[in-house]
């Protein structure tokens, strides 16, 4: 037998070096992350410091993309999920929606794929305009997807190929209520459809959109960097940029989406260099211009240079970052998360920023609860100011955390 053979970690230090190395991050950018030094780090990793405290140990587990704590502990009671993702009342049903499928009746009167558009379209709306953006677009999804893959079996040619793009948007729909739920496997699933949907209906426009919601998904779960970037850059291919505002903005969102993917995994240069370009689409489109339902424009793209600063641990860069004008951004789900990527950018600074971190915290729920509530971040970080901070700060986070529906930690 050879001396190679593979021996399986045994010790928390063990896992946690495995999980780190799997993601592809450094000592520096993990402890970053986590507001420890990259010392801290190595003595975790090298079992000179034990386990951390449980709302720490969620917050590992969380920029580690580790849902089931056991892979980390080893003790097989706990999963990660169980504390660090809500589940949705709705969940289910809209999880039965993916795999519940309407046979089509020769009889029956196809959809009329104008009016199907329209209600996708308000259901965008719904998800942007409502700070209980999942209760309300869950009753509307169901129905939709059925009627949008039965018109797509029913109609031809220019109908069915309009039908096959609408569906697509109404995947990035459903994948957007499952996202930050314990329920991977099902964001997997909208992905991939909406992706095979908009290449069927041989759409660019549909294309640029699915290839910027797959990039959030294997961005999230920390998997192929380069796939993601290589997508996103082939999609972007297919779009004309001098056209007009709707292939411009995709043309902005990819260029964004492969500056997000160079961030997570450290690479400034790249990460700039993307960044730029959709810097250069909000210019063209004029401050005043976001897309209808993508949001892209001048807002987020500002926006987002919190989250890459951040990604790349240059904690300063991301709270300066912070002072961008959400305000004009025309979506309640959206200035939500910005406000929790900004309080993110303030826990890199350690405990004397914890006010600002609640701050914003509470900012952010009052703009969309269900974003918080579903935010990784936000769940982690109000758990442990809830058991950690100074006795003013432990009281507003004791509030959010009641507010947040949040599980109890020991």
């Amino acid at each position: 037998m050879s001396d190679s053979t593979y021996s399986p970690p045994t010790t928390f230090g063990q896992r946690v070096k495995k999980a780190r190395e799997r993601a592809g991050k450094t000592r520096a950018t993990l402890g970053g992350l986590v507001g420890r030094s990259p010392e801290w780090v190595k003595a975790i990793e090298t079992d000179r410091l034990g386990m951390p405290r449980f709302p720490l140990l969620l917050r590992l587990a969380s920029e580690l993309g580790v849902d089931d704590l056991a892979d980390l502990t080893g003790d097989e009671r706990l999963a990660a999920a169980t504390y660090t993702k809500a589940a949705h009342q709705d969940l289910p049903a809209i999880k039965a929606a993916l795999t519940t499928y309407r046979i089509a009746d020769t009889a029956e009167e196809p959809p009329a794929v104008a009016t199907l558009e329209e209600r996708v379209r308000h259901t965008w709306q719904v998800w942007h305009s409502d700070g209980d953006h999942r209760t309300q677009v869950a009753p509307l999804l169901p129905d939709l997807l059925a009627n949008l893959q039965l018109a797509t079996r029913a109609h031809e040619r220019t109908e069915r190929r309009r039908a096959l793009s609408a569906l697509a948007q109404c995947y990035h729909l459903a994948q957007l209520f499952l996202s930050f739920q314990p329920s991977p496997e099902a964001v997997m699933l909208t992905g991939d459809r909406a992706m095979t949907a908009a290449q069927d209906a041989d759409d660019p426009h549909a294309i640029a959109v699915a290839a910027w919601y797959l990039n959030h998904i294997f961005r999230d779960a920390g998997e192929r960097h380069e796939a993601r970037v290589e997508l996103a850059m082939r999609a972007v291919d297919l779009l004309r940029p001098d056209k007009g505002p709707e292939d411009l903005a995709r043309w902005g969102l990819l260029h964004l989406a492969a500056a997000l993917s160079y961030a997570k995994v450290g690479k400034a240069g790249d990460a700039w260099r993307h960044w730029d370009h959709a810097d250069k689409a909000a210019k063209s489109l004029g401050d005043a211009y976001a897309h209808p339902f993508l949001i892209f424009g001048r807002g987020v793209v500002d926006a987002y240079a919190i989250t890459m600063n951040a990604d790349l641990v240059r904690g300063q860069a991301a709270v300066d970052a912070t002072r961008v004008d959400l305000a004009p951004i025309p979506s309640a789900t959206r200035r939500s998360f910005h406000l929790v990527e900004s309080a993110r950018a303030y826990s890199m600074q350690g405990k004397d920023e914890d006010i600002a971190v609640v701050t914003l915290l509470k900012k952010a729920h009052a703009e969309s609860p269900e974003t918080v509530r579903f935010n990784l971040f936000a769940r982690s970080a109000v758990s442990e100011l809830a058991t950690t901070g100074s006795a003013v700060i432990r009281k507003d986070a004791q509030q959010l955390h009641r507010e947040m529906r949040l599980p109890a930690v020991a």
